[in-house]
């Protein structure tokens, strides 16, 4: 039977999980938008992990003009769109996507709450 609130009406039932989070810096989304500008394109970005890499999964990203049916949409400074798909979304959830520039490398940089283990080049990581 289904505990009632004060008023007699059933309680809502406590969320199950939180909710995925992806976090994207504001030089990051300056950059996405920077890219989606040069090329021509309009949609979004395709955040994901892939098995290989040096550390066992490596970051993929790539244009997408319109989110899958069960990717988590996020939306960065009213237009900048990055899609995750569930699968990756286990491995990316609390991740921040950053933009570093240096002397002798640019580039963007994940930061992963998830990542055990990463390589030199920042791209690939273990969990």
């Amino acid at each position: 039977m289904a505990e009632l609130s004060q008023l007699g009406a059933p309680a809502a039932a406590p969320p199950s999980t939180a909710e995925k989070q992806i976090h994207v810096t504001p030089k990051a989304v300056q950059k996405i938008r920077d890219a989606f500008a040069r090329e021509g394109v309009s949609g979004g970005l395709r955040l994901g992990v892939l098995g290989g890499g040096c550390s066992g999964l490596s970051y993929q990203f790539k244009f997408a003009t319109e989110p899958r049916p069960r990717d988590h949409v996020f939306t960065f400074e009213e237009d900048v769109r990055v899609f995750v798909d569930p699968k990756s979304m286990i491995f990316l959830d609390g991740m921040t996507l950053d933009w570093h520039d240096s002397l002798i490398q640019s580039g963007f940089v994940f930061q992963n709450p998830h990542a055990t283990k990463s390589c030199g080049c920042g791209t690939s990581f273990s969990a």
